[in-house]
């Protein structure tokens, strides 16, 4: 079976500017700031992991969930699509107080595995990528839509756990810069989403 590189990357791609690795790594080191740098590799390892977990069974019993739910793959585009432009637009247009939370002293898959890496924006999208894939690839899956999931997550790892060194090298204003970037490409790609959406709603009449 030969792997389309395209499809992977536009797997990967919005993927990963979902999961947000600048920003959530800006939010997450205040969290973390009590322990000392290598128990808060640890820490991270760890939520990173669960992360990834929790992506694969909303990717293998999300078009279970959707059969149960009828929802039809116009709306999850059209949901999804609104979703990315909501996080797209805070990412851009950040408020006041935003990213401050308050936490326990470890974190425990609340709040960095779920929501802030794999929220329901990134959720919904592996859901929507598992959909178009099952019905030709069956349950497993399509190859591209795992090595996509496994690209974005591999990249947003990297940056995660060398964020105490990114943190000091960009600052703080370098990482609300980057974050703005990733998210004003979001909104492009939210808006394809919606546009694709509509389409295939229009299809049905």
């Amino acid at each position: 079976m030969q792997l389309s590189m395209q499809a992977i990357f536009e797997i990967a791609l919005p993927l990963f500017l979902i999961m947000d690795p600048i920003g959530n790594a800006a939010v997450c080191l205040p969290m973390l700031n009590e322990h000392s740098l290598e128990r808060q590799r640890r820490i991270l390892f760890r939520e990173l992991i669960f992360a990834l977990i929790i992506i694969f069974v909303f990717h293998y019993f999300g078009e279970w969930l959707l059969g149960v739910l009828n929802i039809h793959q116009s709306t999850l585009r059209l949901s999804g699509g609104i979703i990315l432009f909501i996080i797209a637009m805070k990412m851009v247009f950040p408020q006041a107080g935003e990213s401050v939370v308050e936490l326990d002293r470890d974190p425990f898959i609340v709040p960095i595995a779920v929501p802030l890496i794999a929220g329901p924006s990134a959720l919904a999208a592996v859901m929507l990528y598992a959909h178009r894939a099952q019905g030709q690839h069956g349950w497993l899956g399509s190859p591209e839509v795992l090595l996509g999931i496994l690209g974005a997550w591999g990249a947003t790892f990297l940056i995660m756990m060398s964020a105490p060194s990114l943190l000091k090298y960009l600052g703080k204003r370098g990482m609300r810069a980057a974050e703005r970037l990733m998210g004003l490409i979001l909104v492009f790609l939210a808006v394809q989403m919606l546009e694709d959406g509509i389409s295939m709603y229009l299809k049905t009449f």
